[in-house]
């Protein structure tokens, strides 16, 4: 490694230029190389890191970040000095460039671009990556360089039904290996896969256990999208290794909230309010709902696919329910804790059951906190992912956006959740018979919950809850479970008050 650095410096301070132009490092007439529209990415990479240089990074020059694109491949080492940037791959220069002066993004950008050619030329992995499957990895590069967390997200618009019927999809684009596996070429923003963490590149083997290559493309297209909420398992192949997700489908675009009305002309009946995304666009249909159906005698929040990044959005929506308290606190790096307070009074008091998933991340777990620590509501599902971050979104002009997880959530009393997550009062556990499934219903008839509250055991062993109270795998118990529990707490006034007091 030091002989590699002591030549590069040698290279540089004696000059030599390798495949430079004046202008610029590429040709009019040849604006597709390697399969890459070089003027494109280029353009690109250059709102990149004009946006990114907006940045506060700690007193960090975003002008050195170029040089953590050497973590795309351990055989790459690249070396930026005031005057030139040098790509060396093993023991040999492959790259020599004049350094664009300080701000010159459209340089960075041309400069980027070239770098990644003459490493696609080295590497057959980068060589088979799409566009968005560079600007991806280039940019977790470019921001590890500055001590940031952050990711390219793809972006597409999700197809709507024509019937009326809301389509659901689990927000990821691929197509068949040849051995039959499925690989992710594409992540919608905000979908369910990009939640749990799914990205370009990632191979699906297997689904609920079966294998992909068995599976007719009919059969995995009714997996990534349809008419209700299915749930799946996926065994998936990452460069990390393997990793086993539970992706729900959901709702991509369309509203942040749906709202269903269980009317009940003697009792007002049951409003169920299914949330997708906590955006001021939810609050506003929450609101709404809440002030149009006034008379009902309970109400389902289901947060089991909601996520958010928008606290102000998250701390309207608690705010209709518990009023002006403190619901959560945003934690910025090397800043003190920020209070989060509604700025108006709840305007509902009705019983509310929260469901919750794995898939309950961001703002949305803080919301979920707000519900239990005010007692406004009893939590029934499984534990939320522990993922409670505000990214910081930056839009680019080809429909994709960077994403900087630089913000963690406390609750309103300063617990931690970015980590540990919410566990739920009720739990839901998978039903795999009929048997099952009449003893479960048996129980809750007979008010038996099994409720535990594992929220005030600051020490308690998460992973050995999550063991306990297992992601549920099928979509259909899932929703059977959640239905009958719900119901069966808003409808009897003495089990609702018991399992808020749990």
């Amino acid at each position: 490694m030091k002989i590699t650095k002591l030549f590069v410096w040698l290279f540089l301070v004696l000059g030599v230029m390798v495949g430079a132009h004046a202008d610029s490092l590429f040709f009019e007439d040849e604006p597709v190389q390697d399969g890459i529209h070089v003027f494109d990415v280029s353009n690109t990479f250059a709102e990149i890191y004009e946006k990114l240089n907006s940045i506060n990074w700690a007193g960090k020059s975003l002008n050195v970040a170029i040089e953590s694109l050497e973590n795309l491949n351990p055989n790459a080492h690249v070396a930026a000095t005031d005057e030139r940037v040098v790509l060396v791959w093993g023991d040999a220069i492959v790259a020599n460039y004049p350094r664009p002066d300080a701000g010159d993004w459209d340089g960075f950008g041309e400069i980027t671009t070239a770098l990644i050619l003459k490493m696609r030329a080295q590497d057959s992995a980068l060589r088979h990556m799409s566009e968005s499957e560079i600007y991806q990895s280039v940019v977790d590069s470019l921001i590890s360089g500055i001590d940031e967390n952050g990711r390219y997200i793809f972006s597409k618009s999700a197809e709507i039904a024509e019937d009326g019927r809301i389509l659901t999809s689990v927000g990821l684009e691929g197509a068949r290996d040849e051995r039959g596996n499925f690989r992710v070429t594409g992540i919608y923003k905000d979908a369910p896969a990009d939640t749990v963490g799914i990205r370009a590149g990632d191979l699906i083997a297997q689904v609920n256990g079966r294998s992909v290559a068995q599976m007719s493309d009919a059969e995995l297209a009714r997996v990534m999208s349809g008419f209700n909420s299915g749930t799946s398992k996926l065994k998936l192949l990452t460069p990390m290794g393997n990793k086993d997700v539970v992706l729900r489908r959901a709702t991509i675009v369309l509203a942040d909230a749906d709202v269903v009305h269980r009317s009940n002309p003697d009792t007002g009946g049951v409003l169920e309010i299914v949330v997708h995304e906590v955006s001021d666009g939810a609050v506003a249909i929450v609101n709404e709902a809440l002030a149009r159906y006034s008379d009902v005698e309970g109400i389902i929040l289901d947060l089991r696919a909601a996520t958010g990044d928008d606290e102000r959005a998250a701390a309207k929506m608690a705010g209709l329910f518990v009023g002006a308290v403190p619901v959560m606190r945003i934690v910025e790096t090397a800043r003190d804790e920020v209070e989060v307070v509604p700025g108006a009074g709840a305007v509902t008091d009705v019983p509310v059951v929260v469901l919750m998933s794995d898939m309950t991340r961001g703002t949305a777990e803080a919301l979920v906190a707000a519900f239990y620590e005010n007692e406004r509501g009893v939590l029934v599902g499984t534990p939320t992912a522990g993922s409670a971050r505000i990214a910081s979104r930056i839009d680019l002009n080809n429909g994709g956006a960077l994403e900087l997880l630089n913000k963690s959530i406390k609750t309103g009393k300063g617990q931690q959740i970015d980590g540990r997550g919410l566990f739920p009062i009720v739990c839901l556990s998978n039903i795999r018979s009929s048997q099952q499934q009449d003893v479960f219903f048996l129980n809750v008839i007979n008010n038996d919950f099994n409720a535990q509250d594992f929220n005030k055991m600051p020490d308690i062993d998460v992973a050995q809850i999550r063991r306990g109270c297992p992601v549920i795998t099928s979509g259909t118990d899932e929703d059977a479970l959640a239905a009958a529990v719900s119901v069966k707490i808003l409808t009897d006034k003495k089990v609702y008050n018991r399992l808020i007091a749990e």
